[in-house]
């Protein structure tokens, strides 16, 4: 099989050839900078310039050699593929380097030993009305400048074997708000101040909308998978109660998703990034329209790949979940890896709906030897119809 037959067997809940492997289709199953310098050099690949896909997590544009050698199935396509989508205005301080990004949010990096760019300022703390929130400037995701060099980025990747999966416009929902509004003041909005919440809430849903709307009908028939994302989770619970996910982030998550159905004339995949603990609303998310979860974070209460599979493998595909990125993949041994990998194929790949990534991003500490060690285990064990791997 192709990459693509590939995905799109599992995503239709049949059993291909093998377990699909995506790294770097999206920026969330992806390979922070330094890992992916160091993988290649264990390989023997010589690699271009590292680009970066998404900058806040420092995560590489994931190279064809690099992707040829590791048989990856999938072909992310990002802002970043577009002219101009990349650059960032860098500026030096005292401590950091930092960044304003489109919306106003200003990150920053420290200088020594920083792996990642964090959020100093949120522009909306201060707010007291619906109207300030109104008249805050937002990027234009829809505006043809952006969509037309997106959509020929799409197309050039369809022209390949792969499964093409194409990013969001920006963070989900409620996590772009929280970035804006900070954490605390966006909470007690959530129970206090619902209409400063609401005001923000559907602002960036509007946005959402407009993007998949401006893009998808330019490239239709050239789209596998596309990915939204809104962290519910935390190790333990929800961030919110699944009283407020139902009453107010799940409508809005309904109309992004009812969007690209019509966008995309149901040709698409709706792949959905959702960290932590959210067994409490997987349900709701199966009910609005999510084809694919991912991470799948299995160190996390209550995701229990077994029980995930028997209660939502008819109608869920699990896109993650391969090993896990807190304890297993940094910090275990290259045997504890295969092992890993072997359990959560076992859990998951009977019947298809799986795809094959780890949990989440692999960080800048994970050794070269315990990806290798992955991506072997997932060769030996992956492979339907073959029985028992050694």
């Amino acid at each position: 099989m192709t990459g693509r037959e590939r995905v799109l067997t599992a995503l239709a809940h049949r059993e291909p050839d093998r377990v699909p492997l995506d790294l770097g289709g999206t920026v969330d199953t992806g390979i922070h900078k330094d890992a992916y310098r160091a993988l290649a050099d264990r390989l023997g690949i010589e690699t271009g310039p590292l680009s970066i896909c998404e900058h806040l997590q420092q995560i590489a544009l994931v190279e064809e050699k690099v992707k040829n050698r590791l048989a990856v199935d999938t072909q992310g396509v990002f802002i970043s593929s577009i002219p101009g989508g990349s650059e960032l205005q860098l500026h030096e301080e005292a401590r950091h380097w930092t960044f304003v990004d489109p919306f106003g949010i200003k990150w920053g990096m420290p200088k020594r030993r920083g792996l990642y760019f964090d959020i100093l300022e949120h522009p909306l703390r201060e707010i007291r009305t619906p109207a300030e929130i109104r008249d805050w400037p937002l990027p234009d995701p829809a505006a043809p400048e952006f969509v037309n060099p997106l959509a020929e980025a799409v197309k050039r990747a369809a022209a390949g074997s792969r499964a093409v999966v194409l990013a969001a416009p920006d963070a989900g929902i409620l996590e772009r708000a929280l970035w804006l509004r900070g954490f605390k003041e966006l909470f007690t909005d959530l129970l206090l101040r619902p209409e400063l919440a609401l005001s923000l809430l559907d602002r960036l849903t509007d946005l959402h909308i407009a993007y998949w709307e401006a893009l998808l009908p330019l490239v239709r028939g050239s789209v596998q998978v596309v990915v939204e994302a809104d962290d519910l989770g935390t190790q333990e619970r929800l961030l919110i109660s699944p009283k407020l996910y139902r009453e107010h982030i799940k409508p809005r998550h309904r109309r992004v998703f009812e969007t690209i159905r019509r966008a995309s004339e149901n040709e698409v995949h709706i792949f959905l990034h959702s960290c932590g603990s959210i067994t409490e609303v997987i349900p709701d998310l199966v009910e609005i329209g999510v084809d694919a979860l991912n991470p799948v974070q299995v160190s996390a209460a209550g995701m229990d790949t077994r029980w995930l599979k028997k209660e939502f493998g008819n109608t869920l595909t699990f896109w993650g979940a391969g090993v896990d990125t807190q304890r297993v993949l940094p910090h275990g041994s290259p045997q504890e890896v295969r092992d890993e990998v072997r359990r959560r194929i076992d859990d998951l790949a009977p019947g298809g709906g799986f795809v094959f990534s780890a949990v989440h991003n692999i960080q800048a500490d994970v050794p070269p030897e315990n990806i290798i060690a992955m991506c072997e285990a997932l060769q030996e064990c992956g492979m339907y119809g073959a029985g028992e791997c050694s």
